[in-house]
């Protein structure tokens, strides 16, 4: 009885079509892996965000956030307590030579948004398939450019459940990682000041980039995207494929044979065939060249 009191104070924040009950998340993974969540919320409103996230808090609900999921590996048991989805909150808007992009949009849309406005500094950007939220807690980048080039501010709700604005510097942007990783802050919006360019140069670029990004990278299959950090001094991808592990498969999942550096879902794999192909990958290569790899992607959930 008590669950579906706390289930219906859900409801009355969201809204019944925004709360799902043992909702499995293989559907909002980019992975197609993840088993059920107990409460998957679908906010619409930063005030929503807040409420719930009160609400979760008061109810010493474990919280976890998922952004478009690209990212993120979720294991076969799934993820307790309740689970914020932010993808909805998409609005991207202009102010001068600043773009203001709510949690939930792509960056992919944003850098796209960006060249529209003749705005120069978000190319990097065009091909990382991360929302906004995502994008800030991982600083993402690629190409020779990240978040960090051209972040200004985040709105952000702490632990606490407070709304506050943190400069670019309070966030910490270092490789892969953020203030926002290590204080369990969720993104609510961003602001990127870019600078006025050419708009043909700059879609030239991205045009450059894409290509790419689509001649090297297996994007015909599922999957997570990058697996490992870039360990100092190497490549992950020529470590994995000087191991002799490309086109290596446990159950559905396979090292990719364009791309090292991806672990691919060539035949309905689960979580538990990805983190054995993981654990393969790193033992290997550990024991060819004294390389320790470690995960980019982050991986939740229960067993």
């Amino acid at each position: 009885m008590e669950k579906n009191k706390v289930i219906n104070q859900f409801i009355q924040i969201l809204s019944e079509e925004n709360v799902k009950i043992d909702e499995p998340l293989n559907k909002y993974t980019y992975t197609k892996i993840g088993g059920k969540a107990d409460l998957l919320l679908f906010p619409t409103t930063y005030q929503q965000i807040q409420d719930a996230y009160q609400l979760a808090l008061k109810q010493q609900l474990p919280i976890t956030i998922l952004g478009n999921g690209s990212n993120v590996l979720i294991r076969d048991g799934g993820i307790r307590g309740v689970v914020f989805n932010l993808t909805s909150l998409t609005d991207i808007t202009l102010k001068g030579d600043k773009i203001i992009a709510q949690c939930g949009a792509a960056i992919i849309d944003t850098s796209r948004f960006a060249l529209d406005h003749s705005l120069t500094g978000l190319e990097f950007a065009c091909g990382i398939p991360g929302s906004i939220g995502g994008a800030l807690y991982m600083n993402a980048g690629a190409y020779g450019g990240e978040v960090a080039d051209v972040l200004e501010s985040a709105k952000v709700l702490t632990k606490a459940g407070e709304v506050i604005l943190l400069a670019k510097d309070d966030l910490e942007l270092g490789y892969r990682t953020s203030s926002i990783q290590r204080n369990g802050f969720i993104v609510l919006e961003a602001t990127f000041q870019l600078t006025k360019g050419n708009k043909s140069e700059i879609k030239a670029k991205m045009d450059e980039l894409t290509f790419l990004r689509e001649s090297k990278q297996p994007l015909e299959y599922p999957s997570c995207g990058s697996v490992f950090k870039r360990p100092p001094n190497y490549f992950a991808g020529k470590l994995i494929q000087d191991s002799g592990l490309q086109g290596a498969k446990i159950g559905g999942a396979q090292v990719s044979t364009k791309h090292a550096g991806f672990i691919v879902n060539v035949d309905k794999a689960t979580a538990n065939d990805y983190l054995s192909l993981i654990r393969h990958v790193q033992k290997t290569v550990k024991e060819k060249f004294d390389v320790q790899l470690e995960t980019e992607v982050r991986i939740i959930g229960e067993e």
